[in-house]
């Protein structure tokens, strides 16, 4: 075309991507795991192909591929978790919110990663029906709650556990009136730590009975029998206050990967370096070296199963419950839910949440990039 391609002038920072590219290969993956390594390696890459952006003013083209819109990639997230958590929005209460974490014991691990789909499956279960019965009998009240699964720990160890967003009361069982929790606390944690223990132990010995968890019975019961002896690690955090808070929460939470590029500080073709925060010494940030290879394994083991729904509603957000949810705004005294934003294309909904144009010419900050022509995906 002999119009000048724009380039950044800048070296492009260590991504998760780039350790894939060549550790990856050499593992032993699942069919998920595969697919994953394929599409982030190839994301805004000249592989899936794109279009040439041109500038009306200053005509700089630049080289638009692409994304991959793997849940798992870490450049598919930023703009989704956004229009996700906006989305919920219309769900939220004018009240305060609690962020409930449920967590199972080490000693289920094995478990948990022979079977990935089932045991998972089983936690959410399990989660659910502890918040919505513990509520029921001591509340004497039906609650709403958003579940958000992740696996992983800041130095992506396996960790499976579920993150609960609950708003801090629910409705009387005769919808007569809204009943508040107590001001500082939802429920009891000691009530909720039995009542989940138990359902989610004794859901794992029914399917290793029934031979759905292909794993040793013996040794998998043995392995239920260390787990009950355990102190299980349930944590309600500090009340949110107010819908807004609550948001830019799950915004956070929602859509997390096990990493993001971000903390990714150096990759020199063999080790990677990446920042974490120490939980166990006041969140202090530190820097860990792990081997490409290592880094390969981590990430990959927070793939989950196909079609996985890591992200659920229960309790008064079920879809056939929306009338109840609108009977709590009248009870809380609130306006009718907030309708959702419309955007006329992605870029519009980019720049509306992240406060910038994404299609402004980086040259002359004028132009609007407008898209001339298809570049085809790239054959290898």
């Amino acid at each position: 075309m002999g119009l000048p391609v724009v380039e950044t002038g800048r070296p492009r920072s260590p991504e998760v991507a780039d350790v894939l590219r060549d550790h990856a290969h050499g593992l032993e993956l699942t069919q998920q795991q595969a697919r994953a390594v394929r599409d982030i390696v190839a994301c805004r890459t000249a592989r899936l192909g794109g279009h040439l952006e041109v500038c009306p003013c200053c005509g700089v083209c630049r080289e638009a591929y692409n994304s991959c819109r793997n849940r798992h990639c870490p450049k598919c997230q930023i703009l989704k978790q956004e229009l996700w958590a906006e989305a919920q929005e219309q769900l939220l209460l004018p009240t305060r919110y609690f962020h409930v974490v449920f967590t199972i014991a080490a000693e289920l691990h094995p478990l948990f990663r022979t079977a990935a789909q089932l045991c998972l499956s089983l936690l959410f279960q399990a989660v659910s029906e502890t918040l919505l019965e513990v509520a029921r009998r001591k509340l004497r009240a039906e609650i709403a709650f958003t579940a958000v699964l992740h696996t992983w720990t800041q130095k992506l160890l396996y960790h499976p556990h579920i993150h609960c967003i609950v708003p801090a009361g629910g409705l009387a069982m005769d919808a007569s009136q809204w009943v508040p929790s107590h001001e500082r606390f939802f429920l009891s944690i000691r009530v909720l730590r039995v009542v989940f223990k138990g359902k989610l132990l004794g859901k794992i010995e029914q399917a290793l009975r029934q031979g759905s968890i292909p794993f040793p019975e013996s040794e998998g019961l043995a392995l239920l029998k260390r787990a009950s002896k355990k102190t299980w690690d349930i944590d309600i955090k500090p009340p949110l206050e107010g819908p807004h808070h609550v948001v830019r929460y799950l915004s956070r939470y929602v859509h997390r990967i096990a990493i993001s590029n971000s903390r990714i500080l150096s990759y020199d073709g063999s080790a990677v370096i990446f920042r974490y925060k120490d939980r166990t010494d006041g969140n202090k940030t530190k820097t860990l070296p792990l081997s490409g290879e290592a880094f390969s394994r981590r990430f990959l083991s927070h793939v989950l199963p196909d079609r996985f729904v890591r992200i659920r509603h229960y309790g008064l957000l079920a879809a056939r419950r929306r009338k109840d949810l609108a009977r709590c705004r009248e009870l809380l005294g609130a306006p009718p839910a907030p309708r959702k934003p419309k955007d006329k294309n992605w870029a519009a909904a980019f720049e509306r949440i992240f406060g910038r144009n994404p299609l402004l010419c980086p040259v002359c900050k004028k132009g609007i990039m407008e898209s001339r022509s298809t570049l085809p995906p790239l054959r290898l």
